[in-house]
């Protein structure tokens, strides 16, 4: 009956992905270190992504 206001994971992730490549790229041009290092975790959520999709 309330399955309607479960988060969707998949969603949720995909969020928090398109942020730490947004703030990966802001950091590009300042700081290339800390931009890898978001780009890192961002790729770590992408598989987490892949894996929910797959079953």
């Amino acid at each position: 009956m309330f399955g309607i206001f479960k988060k969707d994971p998949v969603a949720k992730l995909e969020k928090e992905y398109k942020r730490l490549m947004e703030e990966s790229f802001k950091m590009s041009s300042s700081n290339r270190s800390k931009a890898d290092e978001l780009a890192a975790q961002a790729e770590k959520i992408a598989q987490q992504i892949d894996k929910l999709k797959a079953g």
